[in-house]
């Protein structure tokens, strides 16, 4: 069976997307790891299905390039809006979108050729936002723990250059503290409304981005009086804009991107 994909990222954050509706898939926990490879594989950071919802508009699964399946990724909810309104799948420009975490609106803004630039999302309220005490033997000694739908630990740090991700990375996903293992984000501040942020993904390891990492960054940034309520979260891949609003709620604005489309056999 030939399966149609489309490769897109969202600030380096890259992931395949298929479209369930037109190409059913019963495997995805398998296909995310086989297909996530860069040597034998297409390469991406996992895999995305656009999927039916009884409940919004369209539905999002999202698996890691270990076959995990994550609750939310904003990186992927940007890309899917953009997929959705170019693929002619929608004429929407506020699309409810289902996930493991929750029903996410995207806002989309168009250019003038009627091509999605960026996209907002309303990331929900964050939760459970605390101080943790890690222990020793790791690269800091406390943290801030976030909730966006999915577990952060935000760590701060003089130079973030410095930090060795595929070292420290893998010890701290797996603390103690977090039984189903933690998306770690290792921030330095630049100024009180700007970060540098590097992130060690839960089930993927190092990527170029994470959407609710800086999110949980933005928050963990302005619940410690480091930075305000609204921050540019810079990271490997790019920049992203975060407010965490009056409303409570978290809205993320950054750019979707497409890079090609391709056939590949299962």
């Amino acid at each position: 069976m030939e399966i149609e994909f489309t490769k897109m990222h969202g600030a380096g954050n890259d992931y395949i997307y298929v479209n369930t509706l037109r190409y059913p898939i019963d495997n995805p926990e398998e296909l995310s790891v086989e297909w996530s490879r860069y040597h034998t594989g297409i390469g991406s950071d996992g895999l995305v299905l656009i999927c039916p919802s009884d409940q919004a508009d369209f539905k999002m699964r999202i698996f890691n390039a270990d076959g995990s399946e994550a609750r939310m990724c904003g990186n992927a909810s940007r890309c899917i809006g953009k997929y959705l309104y170019e693929e002619g799948l929608t004429n929407k420009t506020d699309i409810q979108l289902e996930t493991l975490s929750g029903i996410k609106i995207l806002h989309l803004h168009l250019n003038d050729k009627n091509t999605v630039e960026s996209v907002t999302v309303d990331m929900g309220i964050p939760t459970d936002i605390h101080e943790v005490a890690l222990g020793e033997g790791y690269i800091a000694s406390k943290g801030i723990a976030v909730s966006m739908g999915n577990p952060h630990l935000v760590l701060f740090v003089d130079e973030i250059n410095k930090i060795k991700l595929e070292e420290v990375g893998p010890a701290l996903e797996h603390h103690p503290l977090f039984p189903d293992r933690v998306n770690v984000e290792f921030v330095q501040v630049l100024t009180d409304s700007k970060v540098r942020m590097r992130v060690w993904e839960r089930g993927s390891g190092i990527t170029q981005a994470c959407g609710t990492g800086a999110c949980a960054t933005a928050v963990a940034s302005a619940f410690t009086d480091r930075c305000g309520r609204k921050s540019s979260i810079v990271m490997d891949g790019g920049t992203l804009e975060i407010e965490w609003a009056g409303d409570n709620h978290i809205y993320m604005t950054g750019p979707a991107t497409k890079v090609f489309d391709g056939k590949i056999e299962i």
